[in-house]
């Protein structure tokens, strides 16, 4: 499985992007900084939004679509599945 998720702060003003086939050690890389980048330095790290595919090719695709969205329309699609907000990787 592919995953495409975004990540905020705990105040969620930043948003983050990103794919992986492992979303569990994806997750407690970026919690324990293990990546120095954008989420280590801006403590990006719950997980409001995922998707999941078996296709890297459309995870990809996906990732690269969400990215080139506006705020706005990230923000709608989080709440399209989580609208307040909960840290998903908490379940």
């Amino acid at each position: 499985m592919y995953y495409v998720y975004i990540l905020t702060n705990w105040s969620n003003k930043v948003l983050y992007t990103g794919v992986t086939n492992n979303l569990e050690r994806r997750m407690y890389e970026h919690r324990n900084k293990l990546i120095p980048g954008f989420t280590e330095k801006y403590n990006v790290n719950k997980l409001v939004y995922c998707d999941s595919t078996i296709d890297v090719k459309t995870a990809i695709a996906r990732e690269k679509q969400i990215k080139g969205w506006t705020r706005r329309k990230k923000i709608d699609l989080i709440e399209s599945i989580n609208p307040q907000w909960k840290d998903l990787s908490e379940n």
